[in-house]
């Protein structure tokens, strides 16, 4: 064990108590709710970095800070201000769409919540995904030139993919993401924004590997 594992290890603690305790909880559901933008840019900057990291000391058996980190973060947080605004607009298409006949099982928890999340991962994620992988290709190329100029073409040639669509698109999205928030939208609304934080651990933590297993194999 080393001292970075109790660090990471403290805070996601943090992360669970407040949402233990009653009164702490209320507070944050309150305050979430009140600015909802604010709160999920600042829950994904937190979680999914988190996430990032531990992808990071697993691959590497050692704490590193990956180049750029808080710019890095800032991009999560605008993933979550995103996330934000979905977990509202697909949940209500779909249930449009069930009280007119386009899906089936009207009044279904479970079916309303597995449409949510398949629509939602189908038309959404593969953008998401791409733009945090562009957002990353720019910073570690920034880095790498230090500082110098980095263009659209240069992070388009640099980008593995055949990893992000193999990978990303084909696997982690039927195998990982609609299953994992079909449970996401079996929550009560005002959980869903924090569940699918924590769920952007894992994101980290996956999109961290498959970009340690693309160096590998460059390498």
């Amino acid at each position: 064990m080393k001292k970075g594992d109790f660090i990471w290890g403290g805070v996601l603690i943090l992360w669970i108590a407040i949402l233990a305790v009653p009164s702490t909880r209320e507070v944050f559901i309150t305050t979430t709710e009140a600015y909802p933008y604010i709160g999920g840019f600042f829950k994904f900057a937190i979680l999914a970095t988190m996430g990032e990291l531990l992808g990071i000391r697993i691959m590497n058996g050692d704490w590193k800070k990956p180049n750029g980190i808080i710019f890095r973060a800032i991009v999560w947080g605008i993933i979550g201000i995103l996330m934000t605004l979905s977990l509202s607009v697909f949940p209500a298409g779909i249930t449009k769409a069930q009280e007119i006949g386009k899906l089936p099982f009207e009044g279904s928890i479970f079916a309303h919540a597995l449409f949510t999340s398949a629509v939602m991962n189908i038309l959404q994620s593969p953008a998401v995904f791409l733009f945090h992988k562009c957002t990353d290709t720019y910073i570690d190329e920034k880095h790498r030139r230090k500082g110098g100029s980095v263009t659209l073409k240069d992070v388009v040639n640099k980008i593995d993919w055949y990893t992000y669509l193999n990978f990303t698109v084909l696997k982690t999205i039927p195998f990982f993401w609609i299953p994992c928030h079909t449970i996401v939208f079996l929550f009560p609304s005002e959980f869903r924004v924090i569940a699918s934080a924590f769920a952007s651990i894992a994101l980290g933590l996956i999109l961290a590997l498959a970009n340690k297993s693309k160096t590998k194999v460059n390498i």
